[in-house]
């Protein structure tokens, strides 16, 4: 689909200075972009003449520079040949030399110096000479190899220093060395033909076998081609009395195969660089074709050159070359250029320069690959192209995709809104009167201009209703020459919308000619024109209302020409950019530009640095990049544009395309874009972000019935019906429904409803803008329905409900929407759905049967059985019954049974039968059935229901009060089970539960026991206190129990050993003394201090011990991790010879074939490998439990030694400051009882404690490890995790790099009085 665009021509005539001499060859310098050419020798002169072409880009023009660089006399050396030819020139760049081989023989090279003027310091040498003459010579593309032909039908190949390194004889054996099996490649024998003309002959006979008859033209010449890599060489030579042949010899000079016979073939020889096909010339009687054969010398196909509209291609001698990259063909006639390419196996002619002069070469840039040179005469043509699809415009409602093809006089036009036709073929075919050159739509797709070598030609764009029609000539306008004129060449023509054409062309520099055109009387007015000077081609425009006309210079300005002055845009691009567009957003204008390289620029910022190709839309950016993506980029000003990363599966900017995808046209309207892959293929795509933003439009504009079917056909989720705009939907419900029209429709989008804002999930608005002319809801928002029922899926259906039973009239699809609308809300309202069909039994039973058969579709029909039979609805049970696949001897005898009963009787029998067994105590309650209601709750605990029910019935709330309680009884729930028994005065039930709930409920149980009736004897009570004093001892409730030996069994001398158990000093002192028995204070209190200061003291000095050993060894096994990270974590490993540089104690890898850091721990060898070396996975629960077991150890040399001491820090920490409050009770006792030495020992000791705690917690829990843990998070993969035996040691490293929050301890408050 694309055509070849000039961007750069220009011409170099050779000045008087040179006499008029013929240009005999030219070269590239590609390291300066520079032309090397030469003139002579010719008959008057034995003279050769090297001059170099240099372009000069200046603002207002492109200035071409010739500069001599050596002359020299070179008279023939062979007495046969009057004047010695230029065969072959070459230029290597890396040592400023130039390579020229003549036809008698000689190796010259031209040594430049590297000073401003190449004159200076120039070295001339003949490098060596062969006697016999040269035919052809060629150079290999690596610059190595020199393939040289001689007059005595041998080749030889030399070094880049001119050794000699082999010569072939080229000879008639050669023809032998392939063996040709034809099998009708592309043939018309072997195509179907039908089964007749099969029976007539066999297939695989071709119908004419070539002799290699030599055409009556052929000049006899020898051509060599190098194929693209160097490999291979290809030479092109009549072997004497035989035929044409074409010989393949290896780098090495091996003949690899000859051609096979081909009747007409002539001299023209170019391999493709990309190595499949060699190209060649047949002559027929009445065509020319361009041959192609394979690398083994058999043919490939052909395509027919087309001949001028004046002449004959009969005495052309024609050559070929392809460019550096292999896309494009150039074929050299007698007075014109012809560049070919192919797509889809079809070959389309895109470009012909007229020369009027037959070319002497054509050479083709070896890094610019549309880019060539070409002599002709005494002149110099330089020109460059660029692939560039001509497409209209992207803007709707003009948007029809409208692409045109040139093929020669043909121009290809295709609207793919109308119809997506593969090339090579087309919708419409125009045919100009010459071959085209260049064509352009106007911004509004109202006018296509096609230039052409003679004029342009102006067509109408045509629409019938939403087709396109072919368009329709309307005016012609021809360019005018005179006998100064012959040499304009047309380049590139633009249209507007005010009907004026613009023609940019070349005469004696680049100029624009304007014709403005009256539609009125279908004629041009005159034409007028401006200079150019550096201004390369025109810029597309995205405005379908624009009038202007850009173009843009070499150095990357604008020009505006609309009004034949040269007047400066307020954009620009940093430098030149062959393709371009701009875009005005309001005022706001970017200028978009692509170069070679794939630099995508916005005005002078770069947005991508790997783009392919790139269009507008009204809405989008859309490029496609090397990594195989099409991206979206929204259109806002040039600051804010922004370009989506490379996640299509997250992003719905974008998208995954085929390997070389390029674009070709977008189409807003359908929301659609075409792509053309690199064999020539259309693919027609619906990109998720056209797709929804069209939605979003369409939604804004209320056209609910477009965007529905957007949806639907897209699988786009309709949720977005809503959610784009919540309170718009709610307020157009009626018209929602209007437009969608078909019942199936609506219930689709209502089955398609979820509780889920999909604006905010997989559509949200990328652009980041989104519309608010309307005050908008959130999607759960409770617009309407009521405050319980908030869900966005029940407020949409809660409107479609009310709309349609607003309807007066309620045909069959208003009361199937109606039945879906119910039960697609959440939950489903089955109730209200059957409550429809009920109603529609006793109207309309046909239709009821209808309705029931759709509500059956919609839900689960056991379940609707089921809530049918909940309404008490046995008519409409039994019609759910007969579309289900229930057996009709099961539900018909139980629904007769039914029909049986009385009405109370039914509702309990269905309630019951249905489960709904709260509702069916009810109606055993209506129905005064207590007996059968008490049964009935103990059978199914229904007691919270039973208890509501009879709240106000005395007697039978007793009774099921009982009930309840012989049930929390039973289910070991004592507590509530004793208070039930309590309210119904059961002190003796009360007080067994009670005592079974355990000792928190002492207090109610003592209290119940006091309560019996007859009352509890004194030892009976004072048993029931002792065992209830010894439960609280056991569970160290030290100061209840010590309360029950006072209280209840009078014992004080139990009940100060119980205080002083729990550091009550001060109440066991209190008490001796309220109860007068002092000596209680030397045989109970004493003693009690003395054996609370024994197991104090001991656990204070343990804690000292255990934080003098953990501490330092933690900090020993901190330091040994941080100097030695493999050496701690895996230890020594046999075979370990090599350690990894990667020290890094986090896995950086998902797999590894190397030992890892979990190896020690995870049940491997020594010498061990990895998953991938043993095939074997590791990841069991039963290595993880027993990795989880060593973990829980923590034994001295593992691995998970540090966290297990760090954790028994804590604890002890954690033990000091719990006890601290009772040390300090007891200090405070040892001094009232004047022990003031063991008291001040035990305060010492506490305080020695504590301060060793605060030191290991500065020690232990410094947080050193946050800032490690998040840089190997950062660096490590953070979606992996190991699993099993490995997943336990990496919890471990994770608990060690996570900031763990230290133990808070707090200082001892010491007593004064002790002097410390």
């Amino acid at each position: 689909m694309r055509n070849l665009r000039n961007i750069r021509y220009n011409t170099w005539i050779s000045s008087t200075e040179l006499n008029g001499d013929a240009i005999t060859s030219a070269c590239w310098d590609p390291a300066k972009d520079e032309v090397l050419c030469t003139f002579g020798p010719s008959e008057q002169t034995g003279h050769i003449r090297m001059v170099r072409i240099s372009e000069h880009v200046r603002a207002s023009s492109i200035d071409i520079e010739c500069q001599d660089v050596a002359s020299w006399d070179a008279p023939s050396p062979n007495p046969d040949l009057a004047v010695d030819r230029v065969v072959s020139s070459h230029h290597f760049s890396d040592t400023l030399t130039t390579c020229l081989v003549l036809e008698g023989g000689d190796i010259v090279v031209v040594q430049e110096s590297e000073g401003s003027n190449p004159q200076d310091g120039v070295h001339i040498e003949i490098m060596g000479s062969i006697d016999e003459g040269i035919t052809a010579a060629s150079w290999s593309p690596d610059e190595e190899l020199l393939a040289i032909t001689t007059k005595a039908n041998t080749v030889v190949f030399m070094s880049r220093g001119f050794d000699g390194i082999t010569d072939m004889t080229m000879t008639a054996d050669d023809l032998k060395a392939s063996k040709h099996v034809s099998v009708g490649w592309g043939k018309k024998e072997t195509q179907f033909q039908g089964r007749g003309a099969k029976a007539l002959r066999d297939p695989t006979i071709p119908e004419k076998v070539d002799q290699g008859v030599l055409s009556p033209h052929d000049d006899g010449s020898t051509i060599i081609s190098w194929r693209g890599d160097g490999a291979y060489v290809a030479i092109n030579s009549i072997e004497a009395g035989v035929r044409r042949v074409i010989r393949v010899y290896s780098r090495d000079g091996v003949l690899d195969s000859v051609s096979e016979p081909v009747d007409g073939m002539e001299c023209a020889l170019s391999w493709r660089p990309a190595g499949n096909l060699m190209a060649s010339i047949q002559r027929l009687e009445d065509r020319v074709d361009v041959i192609f054969f394979e690398r083994n010398g058999l043919r490939h196909g052909q395509f027919s050159l087309r001949p001028p509209e004046d002449r004959s291609l009969s005495e052309d001698q024609i050559r070929l070359e392809w460019n550096s990259d292999s896309t494009v063909l150039a074929v050299t006639l007698d007075d014109r250029i012809q560049l070919w390419t192919m797509g889809n196996y079809h070959w389309y002619l895109k470009q012909e320069i007229f020369t009027q002069k037959r070319p002497l070469c054509l050479t083709w840039h070896p890094e610019k690959p549309l880019r060539f040179v070409s002599a002709v005469s005494g002149k110099l043509l330089l020109a460059e192209y660029i692939f560039e699809i001509a497409r209209g415009s992207l803007t709707p409602p003009y948007d029809y995709g409208a692409v045109a093809v040139v093929d020669g006089k043909t121009l290809k036009l295709t609207p793919f809104r109308t119809a997506n036709i593969p090339p090579p073929m087309a919708l419409f075919e125009l045919q100009a009167p010459s071959p085209i050159t260049d064509v352009a739509f106007s911004p509004a797709n109202t006018f296509m201009a096609v230039l052409h070598q003679h004029g342009v030609d102006v067509y109408e764009w045509k629409v019938k209703g939403q087709r396109s029609v072919i368009p329709s000539l309307v005016g012609t306008v021809t360019h005018t020459k005179d006998s100064s004129d012959e040499d304009y060449a047309p380049l590139q023509v633009a249209v507007t919308e005010n009907s004026v054409v613009h023609c940019l062309g070349f005469r004696e520099g680049p100029e624009i000619q304007s014709y403005p055109f009256d539609r009125s009387t279908g004629e041009f007015s005159s034409n007028s024109g401006i200079y150019a000077g550096s201004m390369f081609g025109f810029v597309r425009l995205t405005q379908a209302g624009s009038t202007e006309v850009l173009v843009q210079d070499c150095l990357g300005r604008l020009h505006g020409v609309v009004n034949q002055q040269d007047e400066l845009y307020s954009v620009r691009l940093p430098v030149q950019l062959p393709w371009s567009e701009v875009i005005d957003l309001a005022g706001n204008v970017i200028a978009v530009g692509l170069s070679r390289n794939g630099h995508l620029y916005a005005n002078s910022r770069l947005l991508l640095k790997n783009c392919t190709s790139f269009l507008i839309t009204p809405a989008h950016l859309i490029v496609t990049t090397t990594n195989h993506l099409v991206k979206f980029i929204h259109l806002v000003d040039v600051d804010n544009l922004e370009v989506p990363p490379d996640d299509p599966e997250n992003d719905e900017r974008c998208r995954n395309i085929e390997r070389g995808a390029r674009l070709v046209t977008a189409m807003p309207t359908n929301m659609s874009l075409v792509l053309q892959m690199p064999r020539g293929n259309l693919e027609t795509i619906y990109p998720r972000a056209m797709v929804v933003a069209g939605i979003r439009q369409l939604i804004d504009a209320k056209e609910y019935g477009r965007a529905f079917s957007y949806c639907r056909t897209q699988r786009v989720d309709m949720n977005i019906l809503y959610d784009h705009r919540p309170l718009q939907f709610l307020e157009n419900v009626g018209l929602f429904l209007d437009q969608l029209k078909d019942a199936s429709y609506i219930d689709l989008f209502l089955s398609s409803l979820r509780d889920e804002d999909v604006t905010q999930t997989m559509y949200r608005d990328t652009k980041g803008v989104r519309n608010q002319d309307l005050p908008e809801v959130a999607s759960g928002g409770a617009a309407i329905g009521s405050a319980q029922d908030s869900s966005k899926v029940n407020v949409i259906c809660d409107a479609v409900l009310s709309h349609l039973q607003s309807r007066k009239v309620k045909d069959h699809d208003t009361l199937q929407n109606i039945i879906t609308a119910n039960l697609c809300k959440i939950p489903p309202a089955y109730e209200d759905g059957l409550l429809v069909v009920a109603t529609l039994l006793q109207e309309d039973g046909q239709l009821a049967e209808k309705a029931v058969e759709h509500i059956c579709f919609l839900a689960d029909v056991n379940t609707l059985y089921d809530e049918a039979l909940g309404l008490y609805h046995l008519d409409l049970a039994l019609l759910v019954a007969q579309q289900s696949q229930r057996d009709p001897r099961e539900y018909l005898p139980f629904i007769q049974n039914l029909h049986q009963l009385p009405e109370l009787r039914r509702k309990f029998a269905i309630d019951d039968h249905l489960g709904r067994y709260e509702k069916a105590l009810a109606h055993l309650q209506s129905m005064q059935a207590h007996k059968e209601a008490q049964d009935y709750t103990v059978k199914h605990a229904l007691y919270a229901a039973a208890l509501k029910l009879y709240r106000y019935d005395q007697p039978n709330l007793t009774t099921l009060t009982g009930l309840y309680a012989t049930y929390l009884e039973s289910k070991s729930k004592f507590r509530e089970a004793g208070l039930t028994h309590e309210s119904l005065h059961d002190y003796t039930a009360a007080t067994r539960c009670y005592r079974a709930a355990g000792a928190s409920c002492w207090r109610e149980c003592l209290f119940t026991a006091q309560q019996q009736s007859p009352p509890l004897t004194s030892d009976a009570l004072a048993d029931l206190a002792g065992t209830l004093a010894e439960a609280l001892y056991e569970a160290k409730d030290y100061a209840s129990a010590a309360a029950i030996h006072i209280d209840y069994l009078n014992s004080l001398e139990n009940a100060i050993p119980c205080l002083c158990k729990g550091y009550l000093f001060a109440d066991a002192m209190r008490l001796a003394a309220q109860r007068g028995r002092p000596e209680l204070l030397e045989t109970a209190v004493d003693p009690g201090l003395a054996d609370a200061l024994s197991s104090s003291t001991e656990f204070f000095a343990d804690c000292k011990a255990q934080l003098r050993a953990q501490v330092p060894r933690i900090l020993e096994l901190r330091r040994k991790a941080a100097e030695d990270p493999l050496g701690f974590y895996e230890g020594e490993r046999a075979g370990a010879g090599d350690i990894p540089d990667d020290v890094s104690v986090a896995a950086s890898s998902r797999i590894s074939t190397s030992a890892s850091l979990f190896t020690r721990y995870t049940g491997k060898g020594a010498g061990s490998v990895g998953t991938v070396g043993t095939g074997v996975s590791r990841a069991t629960s039963k290595n993880r439990k027993r990795e989880e077991k060593k973990r829980a150890r923590g034994r001295k040399g593992t691995v998970y030694e540090e966290e297990y001491l760090v954790n028994s820090v804590r604890r002890l920490v954690e033990r000091v400051e719990s006890t601290k409050s009772d040390t300090e009770r007891l200090v405070f006792g040892l001094v009232r009882r004047s022990m003031h030495e063991r008291a001040r020992a035990l305060e010492n000791l506490a305080a020695e404690v504590v301060e060793a705690c605060k030191a290991a917690v500065k020690e232990v829990f410094a947080g050193t490890g946050e800032k490690k843990a998040t840089e190997e998070k950062e660096e490590g993969d953070g979606d992996w995790r190991p699993m099993g035996a490995d997943a336990v040691l990496y919890e471990n490293l994770e608990a060690a790099w996570r900031k763990q929050e230290p133990p808070k301890i707090t200082g001892l408050e010491r007593l004064s009085l002790l002097g410390s």
